[in-house]
This record gives structure tokens, sequence and C-alpha cells, in this order.
């Protein structure tokens, strides 16, 4: 019986460049193949991928399978889970990492549905056991209020999707060598049941929220569409970006694509001011990475504090335009 060994990353592509959450997915398990002895392969599939197969070997991979086909443009369910299917039944790697994005949660269920084995969703920590050899799986459940710890014991290979921005990429390094496989999809277009009508591209003015140094976070006590006014004021002297807990992003005052938290967007960036938010587990979830937490709230016992670094007990209409002018004091000097 064929040995598992290794472990694969499923690695995904945007814009001709491997996606940020790929980065980090090597860096991961660049760390979990050194702790086991052995090698970090990756896959890339999808349409015109191939020459992102080298960075991925500059990010850490030994290996890379390039599955490149014009079937695999678009990310479509049934090609993807064939194709990846394919690939590690190919590979039989012990540890299967993906991400936690769109593709990831839809991707892995299936997969291991059909290995016949089990997975861990979202996990913000990964190590191997080092009695055991067994890949730890750390995730948050009681919606972030606690952290558990899964294992896989029987069956093969261990997948974890992992949360974006829970791990950190490795300095890319163009010198590192590595082996190119090119596989061929082999796909029957019968089987593909979607099709893919039409595309629409976010647009983003400023930085993107997951990519912030400094976030400005607001919650339901701004009261409403125009105090988000002000925390753009704030954001731009940190040419940083703004974002919102769930109950704004609900009542219409910001659009949904800026919330923060368990059902929103995960940031971790070196500032992140929270104001007139409470601080729920729900909330914390998508922000505890961030270096600094600066909390202005008006309710001391708000969970906030607890959580902050920095905390300021005041109504925020009377000290973020004090706090503002002061930013932009201490920056132009």
């Amino acid at each position: 019986m064929a040995e598992y060994k290794d472990v694969l990353i499923l690695g995904e592509v945007t814009d001709g460049k491997l996606a940020a959450i790929t980065c980090e997915l090597l860096g991961c398990g660049r760390r979990l193949a050194n702790e086991l002895g052995e090698k970090l392969s990756a896959v890339l599939i999808g349409s015109g991928v191939s020459d992102t197969a080298k960075q991925a070997i500059a990010f850490g991979a030994d290996k890379v399978y390039v599955v490149d086909d014009p079937l695999l443009k678009d990310y479509r369910t049934d090609p993807y889970v064939a194709v990846t299917k394919k690939v590690i039944e190919q590979v039989m790697p012990q540890i299967l990492l993906l991400g936690q994005t769109s593709i990831g949660r839809d991707l892995a269920p299936r997969l291991a549905f059909r290995l016949g084995t089990g997975l861990s969703m979202d996990c913000v920590e990964l190590s191997i056991d080092p009695q055991t050899k067994l890949l730890l799986q750390t995730r948050a459940v009681y919606g972030g209020n606690a952290r558990a710890t899964f294992t896989c014991e029987a069956d093969r290979p261990q997948i974890a999707t992992v949360r974006p921005k829970a791990m950190s990429p490795l300095e890319r390094d163009d010198s590192r060598q590595g082996e190119i496989v090119v596989l061929e999809a082999a796909i029957d277009p019968s089987t593909i049941r979607i099709e893919v009508l039409e595309k629409v591209k976010e647009e983003v003015e400023g930085v993107k929220l997951e990519d912030a140094e400094a976030v400005v976070c607001g919650g339901r006590g701004i009261g409403g569409a125009e105090g988000f006014k002000q925390l753009e004021d704030l954001a731009k002297v940190l040419k940083g970006a703004v974002g919102a807990t769930r109950p704004p992003c609900d009542n219409g005052w910001v659009p949904a694509t800026i919330q923060v938290g368990l059902t929103g967007k995960i940031v971790t960036p070196d500032i992140y001011i929270a104001v007139a938010l409470s601080g729920s587990s729900q909330h914390m979830t998508g922000c505890s990475g961030a270096k600094n937490i600066i909390a202005i709230n008006k309710d001391t016992e708000a969970n906030i504090f607890r959580e902050a670094r920095f905390g300021l007990a005041a109504d925020w209409k009377q000290a973020l335009p004090a706090f503002t002018e002061k930013v932009k004091e201490l920056l132009a000097g």
C-alpha cells in the first residue's frame, strides 16, 4: 500500500500572481513540512497559471503541480473538485491545506467527502504533535469565545482550511530551486453543470481593508451613515481603511464589504481603532490579530476595553475630532 507523505497546499492565483492566502499557506506548510522532515508541494489550478509556479517555489514550495486548462479559467465546483481529487490521489499527501476563501469553503468539504477523510474548517493555528506526528488543527468555537484543537488519527489526508491572515508568509527568495510538474486536466465538458455568466469586480478606493496597516472601525454606537464620514477622515490621515461591525452593515449605513468579524473580513493591521463598538467575541474574531487595538467608547464596561492595549472612555463625537487633529499634528511634525 502506498504511503501518504509530505504537505500539499492548494494555491489560488489572482491577476497573474499568487493570492495572499497562497503565500500564507506556503509559509505555514513550509513550517509543518520542516517539523515532519518532509517536502512541501503546491498545486496550482486554472488557466494561464503556469508562470506562477516559480513564484510558489520562491515562497517555499519544493515541488509545484500545475494544471492549466481553458476550462479552468473561472472557479466552478465540478471541474475543480474532479481535478483536485485526481491530483491528491496521485500525490498522496498526508496533509492538505486550503484557504478559508470562497473557493476553499466550497471545495474542501466536497474533497473530504470524496476522499473519505476528516476536515477542520477555518483554522487559526496549525502545528505537529511531537509524539504522534499528527496535525493539530486549532479553530475558534462557540462563536469565537473559545478555541478547540482537533486531530484526524486514522484517515488521510488530514485536511484543513486556514483563515486568511492567520499565518505569515516567508520572505520571497527567487534563488530557491524546485521542481515543476505539469499535469493534464482531462476534463469532460459535459460534466460541468455551472456556467459563469458575468463577473463583477468590486471597485475599492484607497487601501483595501484586508491590506491596511491602520483600520478605523465603527460600531452600532456611531448612530448612522453620517458618523462614518468622521471615521473616514481619520482613516485618510493614517492612510488606512474604514471597517464596521455587523449592525452598521445590516442597517445599511455602510457597505457589507467592510464588515470585520466572524461573518466578515479578517484584518491584522498595526493599528486598529475601535470606535463606539462593544467588542463582542464575534467581532473580535476578525481583529484579534491586530498589533495594537485602541478603543474609544463611553461605556466603561464594554468588552473592547479588555481587548484593547489603549482605551479612552469618552463620547466618540467629542473625542474623535480631537484625536484626529492630534494625529495630524504628530504626523506633520
